[in-house]
């Protein structure tokens, strides 16, 4: 059935920085779906999480990792394989709670199938220590062809037991048929006996020559497990997309619900924005009764010194005015002086006329 998805949540996922490794890089813009993804068939359980079609979580859960809670709502673990340490930032302490508690119930469970298997390994790769072809064919298992893999829970299955070693029960068998006195199948076994010690010697040949060629076998291996990997980890984010259809409905109803809220913000702020551009306009017409007003203030001005011009002249045609009219009045006074002397002249004249007259 390949890998399913058995516990999904929502966090902001963080990495170490690989400079630094003290700061916090964010790997995803917004909150994403981080799943528990279970292998039934190699007893596998690893932490996915992607970002549109971007796997930016692909970490094995192994016995020796432990997930620590550095805050009410972050923690993070270590990944040796990866090399880095993940981070994952949730909404509440519950889901880290729950997510940590998920943790440590996989990592039991990967534990525990390590266990097994590595036990199941044991009982059936026990071979025959006696057997020299036994020691030829330990360049085969593999330990020696995989190397030693913490982060695999289930190994290769083990190589068949050596030639000789299958051989014992059949010298068993032929003990037991010849304490039962069965010639016919003495001779069966010791045939078979005899076939076998043949095909072990051409196995041991045979190993012989291709253990000068391990090197280029585990080269050729490795590059066959990082191909086959490639496309597992593909295979992986494939699955884990058509998994996170829940979550991508959910994802678009909270897209919606947004949607619908940034709706009514932009109403009230078109209704705000309606209400600037009538205060706008009100301080327009504001500001044009107020230029009204300042060139009708200036005309008062340009008036009120044309006025002021006029008031300056006519005081000053009043001014001469007044000084004439002062001229005149001082030669008026001179003329009636004048008259005044010239009357008393003639009164005297007359007086002196009439004593004339009166004394002749």
């Amino acid at each position: 059935m390949g890998e399913q998805p058995i516990f999904s949540t929502r966090a902001h996922v963080f990495q170490i920085d690989p400079n630094t490794k003290k700061n916090w890089v964010p790997t995803s813009k917004h909150a994403v779906t981080v799943s528990y993804f279970f292998d039934s068939t190699r007893n596998v359980y690893r932490i996915i999480s992607l970002d549109g079609s971007k796997a930016i979580i692909n970490s094995t859960i192994t016995p020796n990792m432990t997930f620590t809670k550095t805050s009410q709502k972050f923690g993070q673990w270590a990944d040796s394989r990866a090399n880095t340490v993940y981070g994952l930032g949730f909404s509440s302490e519950s889901l880290l709670v729950k997510f940590a508690e998920k943790f440590a119930e996989f990592k039991e469970a990967a534990r525990a199938a390590k266990e097994k298997s590595q036990e199941k390994m044991e009982l059936s790769s026990t071979p025959s220590q006696e057997s020299a072809p036994g020691d030829l064919l330990s360049p085969l298992t593999p330990e020696s062809i995989n190397g030693t893999d913490e982060d695999r829970v289930t190994p290769e299955p083990p190589p068949p037991p050596p030639a000789e070693a299958r051989a014992e029960p059949s010298q068993n068998a032929l003990l037991f048929t010849h304490s039962s006195s069965s010639t016919s199948i003495n001779k069966h076994w010791e045939a078979e006996l005899e076939a076998l010690k043949g095909n072990n010697a051409k196995l041991t040949a045979a190993l012989l020559e291709s253990t000068a060629n391990v090197k280029q076998w585990k080269q050729q291996l490795a590059a066959y497990q990082d191909e086959a990997e490639r496309l597992h980890k593909r295979v992986t984010e494939l699955e884990c997309v058509s998994g996170q259809t829940t979550g991508i409905k959910s994802q678009k109803t909270e897209l919606n619900r947004t949607i619908e809220e940034l709706e009514l913000d932009l109403r009230a702020k078109e209704e705000e924005l309606e209400q600037l551009k009538e205060e706008v306009q009100s301080a327009h017409e504001f500001q044009s009764h107020r230029d009204s007003l300042t060139q009708k203030l200036q005309d008062t001005e340009t008036r009120n010194q044309t006025l002021e011009a006029q008031l300056s002249d006519l005081e000053q045609r009043l001014e001469g005015s007044q000084l004439e009219r002062e001229a005149f009045r001082t030669s008026l006074r001179s003329l009636l002086e004048l008259l005044d002397t010239k009357i008393f002249e003639l009164t005297e004249l007359r007086d002196t006329l009439a004593k004339l007259i009166e004394g002749s």
